[in-house]
C-alpha cells in the first residue's frame, strides 16, 4: 500500500528501474528523488532485497544508488563525496557501471581531463 503523502506518478521511474533491475536489463541504477520518497523506496528496496546506498544531494534531494552488491560494494568505496568532485576517472567509471553509452563517457572524461589540465595551468 503506498502512502497517502506518496504520488505514485513521481516514483513511477523508480518502480520501473526495480523492474529493470530485477530482469537483468540493468547492473545498478542511480536515481535522484526528493527526499519525502525516501522511506518509501528505502522500504521497497528492501522488501526486494536489493542493496543500496544514499548520498545526500541537497537539503531536498537524495540520490540513491541501488542494484547487484558488487556495483553498491564499489560506490560505497568510490562515491565519499558529491558527484561533481569526482574525478574525471572516478566519473567515467560510475557512467560505465550504469551502462552510460561508452562512447560518450569517453568525449566526457576526455573533456573534464582537458577542462581539469586548463584550470591548473591557469
Amino acid at each position: 500500500m503506498i502512502a497517502p503523502d506518496i504520488n505514485p506518478v513521481e516514483l513511477k521511474v523508480f518502480l520501473n528501474h526495480i523492474y529493470e533491475l530485477k530482469k537483468g536489463v540493468r547492473q545498478m541504477v542511480l536515481y535522484t528523488t526528493n527526499r519525502k520518497y525516501e522511506a518509501f523506496a528505502v522500504r521497497r528496496l528492501k522488501s526486494q532485497r536489493i542493496r543500496f546506498v544514499i548520498q545526500p544531494v541537497d537539503e531536498e534531494r537524495i540520490n540513491l544508488f541501488f542494484g547487484k552488491p558488487e556495483c553498491i560494494d564499489a560506490i560505497r568505496m568510490m562515491v565519499n563525496r558529491p558527484l561533481n568532485l569526482l574525478t574525471p576517472e572516478e566519473d567515467f567509471i560510475l557512467g560505465a557501471m550504469l551502462g552510460y553509452d561508452i562512447c560518450a563517457q569517453c568525449k566526457r572524461y576526455c573533456d573534464r581531463k582537458i577542462r581539469r589540465r586548463c584550470l591548473a595551468e591557469s
